[in-house]
């Protein structure tokens, strides 16, 4: 009988920057931590980071603020964005002790001051740690309210030279129309910076694409709940959308 072969993976990019929206971290909750979840995405990210890739994160907060909403209700920007940078503090947290707990060096990064929980985000640091082969958490955003956890992962992105951006959500990648609402909707394999802007597709913040397209960062918008999409996309499967 014939053994069957181990399929030896080998990564794409050297370093990478994934984006992990707050929402994942929920599970099928609508609120707050899923530990289950939790476990299962720092496993991924162990998996990856032990294949020798240089892994840096950037975590929104949507599991535990809202900011949208509480706009729409009329609380202020300044202080609704406030209170976002904070969520995605105690996310990044949440998930440094999961991934301790496997056995991973990591470092949270913040850009705002935390001094007692995180280390405050220093450009030539963060490249020091990396260079370490120490997985980074970069929270807070970019410190400063109007700007999306979307628009900071590019510009952390392009601080730390990433070879790409990984958007890690909840759907399969770039659609023609929202496929939560429509099921005749198209999934695109590959899309442009200036046809997701043309066409107003709601994928990533405005901001974050035009800062990608300028700065040729290519990203890729994948699926993080169904578990080993991670690892397959750093190892170059055709998974979720490729935006170039």
């Amino acid at each position: 009988m014939k053994k069957k072969k181990t399929k030896i993976l080998k990564p794409s990019y050297k370093r990478i920057l994934i984006k992990i929206s707050g929402e994942i971290l929920a599970g099928d909750q609508n609120f707050g931590l899923h530990t289950n979840m939790l476990r299962q995405i720092a496993e991924e990210l162990k998996q990856v980071h032990d294949l020798g890739v240089q892994v840096a994160i950037v975590i929104g907060g949507g599991n535990i603020f809202r900011g949208v909403e509480a706009v729409k209700k009329g609380m202020n920007r300044v202080s609704s964005d406030h209170i976002g940078m904070l969520a995605t503090c105690i996310n990044a947290l949440a998930l440094q002790n999961i991934l301790e707990q496997n056995q991973v060096a990591v470092r949270v990064l913040s850009a705002i001051e935390i001094s007692d929980m995180a280390e405050p985000y220093i450009y030539r640091k963060s490249l020091r740690h990396l260079e370490k082969n120490r997985m980074l958490i970069f929270s807070g955003g970019t410190g400063n309210p109007y700007f999306s956890t979307d628009t900071s992962s590019a510009l952390r992105a392009m601080e730390i030279s990433a070879d790409v951006l990984l958007k890690a959500t909840k759907v399969e990648g770039v659609f023609d129309k929202d496929p939560v609402f429509d099921k005749r909707s198209k999934k695109f394999k590959t899309i442009s910076y200036t046809d997701i802007l043309k066409k107003d597709l709601k994928v990533m913040d405005g901001a974050a694409v035009s800062l990608c397209r300028d700065h040729k960062l290519p990203f890729i918008i994948f699926n993080l709940k169904k578990k080993g999409n991670l690892v397959k996309v750093v190892c170059g499967e055709k998974i979720g959308t490729f935006v170039h």
